[in-house]
């Protein structure tokens, strides 16, 4: 580990978040919401930032983030 990464809880995913798709850089069997800090396992893993490479739990996270961010629907 980096001394500069924060250390990870055992079994969380380090992500490359992709266009339409997302690449496993350490693996693990969840990741972590960035607006409410639910775990979310991989498989079911739907919504994500490819600019903030960041995970939301649902549609309404993500909105959350993005008007968060100075930006509107």
């Amino acid at each position: 580990m980096n001394r500069y990464e924060t250390p990870r809880v055992p079994g969380e995913a380090r992500i490359r978040y992709l266009d339409a798709d997302f690449q496993i850089l350490s693996p693990g069997t969840f990741v972590r919401c960035a607006v409410t800090g639910q775990t979310l396992p991989l498989d079911e893993l739907k919504y994500w930032s490819v600019s903030r490479q960041e995970a939301y739990a649902d549609a309404q996270a993500a909105l959350s983030r993005y008007q968060e961010c100075g930006n509107t629907p």
